[in-house]
């Protein structure tokens, strides 16, 4: 049996669908800072959301893709788990990393929103 392509196949089907769950998280709850940020201006946070969304598919699917290849021996199924382990626990922490950096963002965004309103 290839145990390349089994870790390669469970690997990528993982990876997408982590990204895509966090992007639809992040996409429909960051929403509401957007419209705060732009002081009620739906329609522009709306795309800014979009946007990022967009951003934060290619810079996880690239990084997926980058580290794909498997240089180590893969010769049975614990070699096809622990590669996983590694890889998966990986994405998952730059999924994380990304997260956080999203919502200093976000908040760093609102409040000098908040600020500028005050002023107003």
């Amino acid at each position: 049996m290839n145990y390349y392509i089994l870790t390669y196949a469970v690997y990528l089907l993982a990876s997408i669908a982590l990204t895509i769950w966090v992007a639809r998280v992040l996409f429909n709850n960051g929403r509401i800072f957007l419209v705060d940020i732009f002081h009620g201006n739906a329609p522009l946070a709306d795309s800014v959301n979009k946007l990022l969304v967009v951003g934060f598919y290619l810079i996880n699917i690239g990084y997926m893709t980058l580290v794909l290849k498997e240089t180590g021996q893969i010769s049975d199924i614990q070699e096809v788990v622990e590669t996983l382990s590694y890889k998966l626990g990986s994405i998952i922490l730059i999924l994380g990393g990304m997260h956080f950096f999203n919502l200093a963002v976000f908040f760093k965004l609102r409040n000098r929103a908040q600020l500028q309103t005050r002023r107003a």
